[in-house]
């Protein structure tokens, strides 16, 4: 194992932990904000790390399009490429794959696919994905694997399972064990749970330095997801950390970290952002709503830090939004990423004190739906 993860504190099965790496140390649960190529749309990464975020995520998939990898290489690799120093965890592109399905095919061997860019044909197999991860100077490089599509039969979503786990294997074999770099296996299986805990043991012969859970937030629901999640971390091992790929809103964070999750991406804050909808301690916010136009004395969250929430009232984000201004889009953007970090250092802290339940319980209440 290359990169060193310490358990610190749990409360029921919910885990307080700290990754250690050549980049810098990760305190979990932790919120990657999503970087796909190679920047977290509207913000700085000055402004990204002031909102508490200690790594992000980039995407194979799409930075070995364009740039290219081996662009990125000659260049000095993503973190000096972007300017960002923490760590960074790459997608295998195992999920874009999955959205190109009249594009693609998958064979044994990998999977041919057409670029979204300029048509051409391109070939991704488990030792490319890796070595373009390895060229990009990925932190946390993820194993290439077929996320299986929502729904899928049983016999349909173990043969995608089997083939990611030989997927898996591969991947172990092309990583470059290098120190405080770590390499992450992706559990597969559909919401079958006889095929998540197949998946899991299968991984763990392999051996991995942390382990994702994989093919949710694919359309199976919350209630769904949380039961895959429920049958699928107690057959992760303890002493690694474990990844939710995808998700997503509070709710479904505070529900994974409830069941054993550590580490969490999503898009829903940035895309919020850019679509008028910021994340508040009350729930959703509209900036489209007409009631806000005059609202010149209320800021987004009264109880936010944020340069947004500190500098600007609801009156001017809503025409801002309105207007389709980019700086609307971009203080939106730098509030829900701020009350995202905000939200994993208060679910750290309540599982440090012991008062997870209690401080879930009333995060949840909170964000019932309702009309603002």
């Amino acid at each position: 194992m290359t990169i060193k993860f310490d358990l610190l504190a749990e409360d029921g099965t919910a885990r307080r932990g700290r990754i250690t790496t050549a980049h810098g140390t990760i305190e979990t649960p932790a919120f990657m904000p999503v970087g796909t190529a190679g920047t977290v749309k509207a913000m700085r990464p000055e402004e990204v790390e002031a909102t508490g975020a200690e790594i992000i995520l980039g995407n194979t998939y799409h930075l070995m399009l364009r740039p290219g990898a081996e662009r990125v290489d000659r260049l000095g690799g993503l973190h000096k490429f972007m300017r960002w120093s923490g760590p960074i965890l790459t997608d295998s592109g195992g999920f874009q794959v999955m959205s190109l399905s009249e594009l693609r095919k998958i064979t044994e061997d990998g999977v041919r696919f057409r670029s979204h860019i300029d048509g051409s044909y391109i070939d991704l197999t488990p030792e490319r994905s890796i070595q373009i991860q390895n060229l990009l100077d990925a932190t946390i490089t993820m194993a290439f694997d077929e996320c299986t599509t929502f729904p899928a039969e049983h016999a349909v979503a173990a043969k995608s399972m089997q083939l990611s786990m030989r997927w898996a294997k591969r991947s172990s074999y092309a990583f470059e064990a290098r120190a405080g770099y770590g390499l992450f296996g992706i559990v597969q299986g559909g919401v079958y749970e006889d095929l998540r805990a197949e998946s899991a043991g299968m991984l763990q012969d392999i051996g991995f330095d942390g382990y994702a859970v994989g093919g949710l937030a694919v359309g199976e629901g919350q209630e769904q997801m949380f039961e895959t999640l429920q049958a699928t971390t107690p057959h992760l091992p303890r002493e690694r950390p474990r990844y939710l790929m995808g998700v997503g809103k509070p709710a479904d964070i505070i529900g994974a970290v409830a069941r054993g999750v550590d580490m969490f991406d999503c898009v829903l804050p940035t895309r919020s952002g850019r679509t008028g909808q910021a994340w508040t301690w009350d729930g959703p916010l509209n900036l489209r709503n007409a009631k806000h136009r005059d609202d010149a004395n209320t800021p987004l969250d009264p109880t936010c830090e944020c340069p947004a929430c500190q500098k600007y009232d609801r009156a001017y984000l809503h025409h801002l939004t309105k207007a389709q201004e980019v700086l609307g889009l971009m203080l939106l953007t730098q509030h829900n990423l701020w009350h995202y970090q905000d939200l994993m250092r208060r679910i750290r802290a309540a599982i440090e004190a012991g008062t997870f339940n209690a401080f879930s319980a009333e995060i949840l209440a909170s964000q019932e739906p309702k009309a603002r």
